[in-house]
């Protein structure tokens, strides 16, 4: 099944990554790689008891990349494998400039 991963950034145009789910990371696989992009990027948790939900990690790595890291192709498409893992959904748009994920 072909999936997408849109980010969207401000004033920028979006960023489509396309794979199949068979692409994707196990949840496993998802969440560390998630966990480590997370802590290499230096992002915080958005909520103030400190828990971080998995789109809450999905939208923070996505910030905390920025445009420029989406322009590695290699970069993306992890990302969107670790996105489609840890989301288990065909279609996500992250929208950096609201801080939200849709599906």
């Amino acid at each position: 099944m072909r999936s997408e991963v849109k980010v969207t950034f401000p004033g920028a145009d979006p960023v489509r990554i396309d794979f199949t789910q068979t692409d994707a990371m196990s949840s496993e696989d998802a969440r560390s790689w998630l966990d480590g992009q997370f802590t290499e990027l230096g992002c915080e948790p958005v909520r103030p008891t400190g828990k971080v939900l998995a789109v809450d990690k999905v939208v923070m790595v996505a910030e905390g990349a920025g445009l420029a890291k989406f322009q590695d192709p290699a970069w993306a498409r992890e990302f969107a494998r670790a996105v489609g893992g840890a989301l288990n959904r065909p279609y996500v748009h992250v929208d950096v400039s609201t801080m939200a994920v849709s599906f």
